[in-house]
């Protein structure tokens, strides 16, 4: 059994409707080898927050305990994302001296940040994220990677992710019961975007839309920086729902037929029929499957609409010029692609996990494991930042020791 390895990476996909633990290490080149996945049913989520402790705990518990038998590993930090309506988002800047000789270090960066979150928030709002998009340096604009730079001040513009304080405190108690440390919480469409968002798109601008049960987690990348990022309370399981009752059938009956029939293909044969299950000692009937495409594109459609009217109203129309990335578990239906090209007038295409080493790639060709990828790579950025962090800290000593040596 794998114990206490520092390059082991656990990420924690905790949806509505399922769970996913995966697990990867870090190679001898630093690039991330994907050890495993477990995947189970959800219990105690809704639209992205815990309402019940008790039977998050119960199905974060049973999972853990899945992957460490399947992988032959130990579980005891990870990685979790958050969604849900209670996310914010908006842009800040902050401002800062240069203080190590004039030359921009990892610390005057930090100052910067800091001077950015300095905000008033409502009582309820923390901040999840601080995400910098570029900087300025004594009048000088547009930059991307100041370290090293001479100057006096330096100004950074930075995106603001903020979330409810009892959202992430009740996600974070329900994974310290499972006695495992949360190491961060990561803003799902921000992790969904590192595993299936190539550069070019990040730079011609792309609108990323992240389906899962219970929401649609929408981020926009303009200039190769996240611009915004918004959370809509309509997922797979509203589908589910209009499914069971247009069709007047379970909703286990309704998920099973969304999952091996679904589509949003309204132009379909006559002659393409489909069984539903119906309630109670009632025999099954067949339907035209034409019938559960149209009450799917009905809710397909709603959803698209929400999203283009946010990003129409935002001023982002004319700049995602790479179009639409739709991905999550509740993406794979027949036909997406076309209505999203229907709606938003732009190019779209199913966002799959890119980044994968060390497992068959047919494992992962499915837009459900987008969010778990992206935590695996999150994790691996977060660990490379905060060994940057360390060693600049570490010279930074260093340099003051010598200089009370040699200068006083």
């Amino acid at each position: 059994m794998i114990k206490n390895d520092k390059n082991l990476l656990v990420g924690l996909d905790l949806g509505t409707s399922f769970l996913k633990l995966i697990v990867g290490k870090i190679n001898e080149d630093n690039e991330i080898d994907f050890i495993g996945i477990v995947k189970s049913k959800s219990l105690g989520i809704k639209r992205g927050v815990v309402i019940d402790i008790n039977a998050t705990v119960v199905s974060i518990e049973k999972t853990v305990e899945d992957a460490e038998e399947l992988l032959d590993i130990n579980i005891d930090s990870l990685y979790v994302n958050i969604s849900g309506k209670h996310i914010h988002s908006f842009n800040v800047t902050g401002r800062a001296a240069i203080s190590d000789h004039k030359e921009v270090t990892l610390q005057d960066l930090k100052s910067v940040e800091e001077s950015a979150k300095a905000i008033t928030l409502p009582s309820d709002q923390e901040i999840l994220h601080v995400i910098s998009k570029d900087y300025e340096i004594d009048g000088q604009d547009g930059i991307k990677a100041p370290i090293g730079m001479s100057g006096i001040a330096i100004d950074g513009r930075y995106h603001l992710v903020t979330g409810a304080k009892n959202a992430r405190d009740n996600l974070e108690k329900c994974i310290r019961k499972c006695t495992i440390e949360p190491q961060a919480v990561v803003l799902d469409q921000l992790a969904s975007s590192m595993a299936v968002l190539t550069e070019d798109e990040k730079e011609l601008g792309v609108c990323l839309i992240d389906i899962g049960g219970g929401t649609t987690d929408i981020l926009i990348y303009i200039n190769g920086v996240v611009e915004y990022t918004t959370s809509l309370s309509l997922g797979g399981d509203q589908v589910t729902n209009d499914l069971a009752q247009g069709l007047k059938t379970s909703t286990s009956n309704a998920e099973e037929l969304k999952i091996t029939n679904g589509c949003v293909n309204i132009g379909l044969s006559e002659n393409d029929y489909i069984e539903v299950p119906s309630v109670g000692e009632r025999p099954p009937r067949r339907i035209q499957r034409s019938v559960l495409a149209n009450i799917m594109y009905s809710r397909y459609e709603e959803i698209f609409k929400f999203i283009n009217e946010r990003i129409e109203n935002g001023g982002f129309g004319e700049k995602i010029s790479a179009g639409v990335v739709i991905t999550g578990g509740s993406a794979k239906v027949e036909g997406i692609e076309d209505l999203a090209e229907e709606v938003f007038h732009r190019p779209s295409r199913l966002g799959i996990p890119l980044y994968i080493n060390g497992i068959s790639l047919s494992s992962f060709n499915t837009p459900e494991y987008a969010a778990s990828v992206g935590l695996l790579l999150y994790a691996k950025n977060q660990r490379k930042y905060q060994a940057e962090i360390s060693k600049d800290s570490f010279f930074s000593v260093v340099k003051k020791i010598f200089s009370k040596i040699f200068f006083n």
